[in-house]
């Protein structure tokens, strides 16, 4: 697989921060920020900018623009997506699974860019990119209590965001070392 030709741009505070590195790790928040625990992923992507990224880490905010998603991954080796869920769990409840799962999907026949989410895009980028495609997707789903639009976080999604940040901040920091 093939290194990315640009340097990493990564954002803190205060706007994009020049990295010296190849990316090696792509970080994508997707959901819908107006809609409550929806936005954990924009977020989560906020909260780590914020934080710090290791070098060769660069996020992304994936929005609602899941085909946007797909080219963000271009010869990035480990490809990192949260979202949130509603699978009947407890909110709050940390899902973890390999993109491969979620990645081979049936033909996209009929299907409009507003119905285009993170698995299409998975699935789109695997016959996109061919031999760019990453060689690592983690997938990570928070189950969400509240998607009404204007809403913040609940108590127990923004929780589970903080340790899972905490949890890939120090993997990522110990990777680069």
């Amino acid at each position: 697989m093939r290194e990315p030709s640009v340097s990493a741009v990564n954002h803190d505070a205060s706007g994009p921060v020049k990295d010296a590195g190849p990316v090696r790790t792509l970080i994508i928040g997707c959901g819908n920020i107006l809609r409550g625990d929806d936005a954990v992923g924009p977020v989560f992507v906020r909260h780590l900018w914020e934080r710090g990224l290791p070098a060769g880490v660069r996020c992304a905010d994936g929005g609602t623009g899941g085909m946007d998603v797909a080219f963000q991954m271009r010869g990035v080796r480990h490809v990192i997506l949260l979202d949130a869920c509603r699978s009947g769990s407890e909110p709050g409840a940390l899902f973890k699974l390999p993109g491969s799962e979620v990645e081979h999907l049936p033909p996209l026949a009929g299907i409009n860019l507003h119905a285009f989410r993170w698995d299409h895009a998975l699935a789109f980028a695997r016959w996109l990119l061919k031999e760019d495609y990453p060689e690592t997707i983690t997938v990570y789903l928070i189950e969400g209590q509240h998607f009404t639009v204007g809403e913040a976080l609940s108590p127990a999604v923004e929780a589970a965001m903080h340790r899972l940040a905490d949890q890939l901040l120090a993997e990522l920091r110990d990777a680069a070392a």
